[in-house]
C-alpha cells in the first residue's frame, strides 16, 4: 500500500471525543451544512469563552442586523426551545451530531418540535441586546453537550488554537 493510499483511508468513528477535546474551541461538523443566521452578517463581538466554565465570558457571537430582520436556523434540526427567558425571546435548535445552536433576542415564529431545514425562518430580531454597539444584535450560540463552542466555526471562521500533542 502506498503512503497516499494509507493517508486516504477513512478513520474509524470513536465512541466519544478524546480526553483533550474540551480544550478545543472549534467543532468540525462534516456532514452538516451551516450558514449565517442573518443577512448580511456583521460580527460585532466574537466568541470569548472564560478560562473556567463558571466564570464570566462571551459564549457566542454577536451579529448586528436591523431590528425586524428575519433570523434563520443556521442548519437543519429540530426546535427544542422557543420562549421568553429572562425577558428576551430565545430559540434553540438541536442539530444532528449533538450540536445545538441558540438565537436571541428573537420573536419566535416556531415552536418546540418543529422540524427545520437549513435556512428556515425562526422569527424576527428584536432590538436591545446588552453590549451591542448597534440598535440590534443577534446573539448566536453553539453548544455540544455542556461545552460552549464558537458558532463561527460552523462556517469555517472560528479561531484556530494549536495544542501540544502530549496534552
Amino acid at each position: 500500500m502506498t503512503l497516499l493510499a494509507f493517508l486516504l483511508l477513512p478513520l474509524p468513528l470513536l465512541p466519544g471525543p478524546p480526553a483533550w477535546a474540551p480544550a478545543l474551541r472549534s467543532p468540525v461538523p462534516r456532514p452538516a451544512v451551516f450558514a449565517w443566521p442573518v443577512a448580511p452578517p456583521r460580527v460585532t463581538r466574537r466568541f470569548d469563552p472564560p478560562p473556567r466554565p463558571w466564570l464570566a465570558g462571551h459564549r457566542g457571537a454577536d451579529l448586528a442586523a436591523p431590528p425586524g430582520t428575519t433570523v434563520r436556523t443556521a442548519g437543519a434540526g429540530v426546535v427544542v426551545y422557543a420562549r421568553i427567558l429572562a425577558g428576551r425571546g430565545v430559540v434553540s435548535v438541536a442539530h444532528p451530531g449533538g450540536l445545538r445552536t441558540t438565537y436571541e433576542p428573537v420573536i419566535a415564529a416556531v415552536a418546540p418540535g418543529d422540524v427545520l431545514a437549513a435556512g428556515d425562518p425562526l422569527g424576527t430580531l428584536e432590538p436591545g441586546h446588552p453590549g451591542c454597539p448597534a440598535v440590534a444584535c443577534l446573539h448566536w450560540g453553539l453548544r455540544e453537550g455542556a461545552r460552549y463552542l464558537d458558532p463561527l466555526s460552523l462556517l469555517g471562521l472560528g479561531r484556530v488554537r494549536l495544542l501540544p500533542l502530549d496534552r
